[in-house]
């Protein structure tokens, strides 16, 4: 079975299928924030996710971090490192792209996680 949470116009915010939480590229709304606020107000996104659909960040399995700036990846690693456990990191990827559709948007985040 496939359940399909949180549904915009061109995608959902999250696809359950056997167990697993596939989530889609999650970004700050408020994009005047700097990279440590938007990657707060992502984790927050995160886990009202996680929690509508049975799980929690220490259940991340992977993720994929994708960074307007690298030379700002230690500010978001701050931020990350207060936010899971470190018994519970997942694996992940830091990618640094050109562009995330906005000049202010620093970072986007996609996870995927185990659900009950």
């Amino acid at each position: 079975m496939i359940e399909r949470k949180n549904p915009r116009p061109h995608l959902h915010g999250g696809v359950i299928h056997n167990g697993v939480l596939y989530a889609s590229g999650h970004a700050a709304t408020d994009i005047g924030l700097d990279i440590a606020g938007q990657t707060r107000e992502i984790c927050d996104k995160l886990d009202a996710l996680l929690a509508a659909c049975g799980s929690d960040r220490t259940r991340i399995l992977h993720a994929r971090v994708y960074l307007s700036d690298m030379s700002k990846k230690a500010e978001m690693n701050e931020v990350w490192m207060g936010w899971i456990p470190a018994e519970h990191l997942p694996s992940r990827a830091a990618i640094g792209v050109a562009d995330l559709g906005d000049p202010r948007r620093l970072i986007e985040v996609v996870i995927t996680a185990a659900v009950d």
